[in-house]
């Protein structure tokens, strides 16, 4: 003779149900977190594009002041390669040399903003027009290469910017510092709403799973008397 809890079916225990995976759990964290931090990147990129917009002088003060720390501690880190133990003689020599020049050339930054946003344009100058000449010859000695025209063409247009930023430095170096404040803009933007999209499928995703979850009680038949 069969008991009315038999012909109902197995009924789970209580205490017995599917708890919360924990890593499902901190992968969940763990985008929270990450949307934040974008959107937090997002609005600290569009701040910097406006004020390298609105006050372009005193963005180029500081990006000259950076430029000067950054030659300094190239300098030094040169002069350590140079007294290094594993470095070749003729290795040293030429670390000694782009050391000391780097200090030098840092510590010219620090005497004024026109001498460092100059060291800075022909930096930059000179990198692009070394960078484009080099791309431009490597396509056109390797006709096998995919998007071979495309090389051509962007290293034509690299070093002739190059060639521009050697030749007017000042006004090259205040364009290029209108220039990057709208795509820092543009660049904010975009983090912005992905951050704003990934926030919103978080809450789907989470909305998902708490409709699939299962009720922590569960109804048990009555004995029929």
């Amino acid at each position: 003779m069969t008991s009315p809890t038999d012909s109902a079916g197995h009924v789970p225990p209580r205490g017995t149900e599917p708890e919360e995976n924990p890593l499902a759990e901190g992968m969940a964290a763990l985008a929270n977190v990450g949307w934040q931090i974008l959107l937090t990147m997002g609005l600290a990129t569009i701040a910097l594009g406006v004020v390298a917009l609105v006050w372009p002088g005193a963005t180029l003060r500081v990006v000259g002041i950076l430029f000067g720390v950054y030659l300094l501690a190239t300098g030094v880190f040169q002069l350590a390669a140079a007294f290094g133990t594993h470095v070749p003689r003729h290795l040293r020599v030429l670390h000694f040399i782009t050391g000391a020049a780097s200090i030098l050339l840092g510590l010219i930054c620090f005497r004024g903003t026109l001498e460092s946003l100059l060291l800075l344009a022909l930096w930059i100058g000179f990198s692009w027009l070394l960078r484009g000449t080099t791309e431009t010859a490597a396509a056109a000695s390797a006709p096998a290469m995919p998007g071979r025209g495309w090389h051509v063409a962007f290293g034509i247009i690299g070093a002739l910017a190059g060639i521009v930023m050697i030749v007017m430095p000042f006004a090259s170096i205040a364009t290029l510092t209108l220039v990057v404040g709208v795509m820092a803009i543009i660049l904010g933007l975009t983090e912005v709403v992905r951050a704003i999209r990934t926030r919103v499928e978080i809450g789907q995703l989470a909305s998902g799973t708490a409709t699939q979850r299962r009720p922590l009680f569960h109804a048990r038949p009555r004995p029929q008397h």
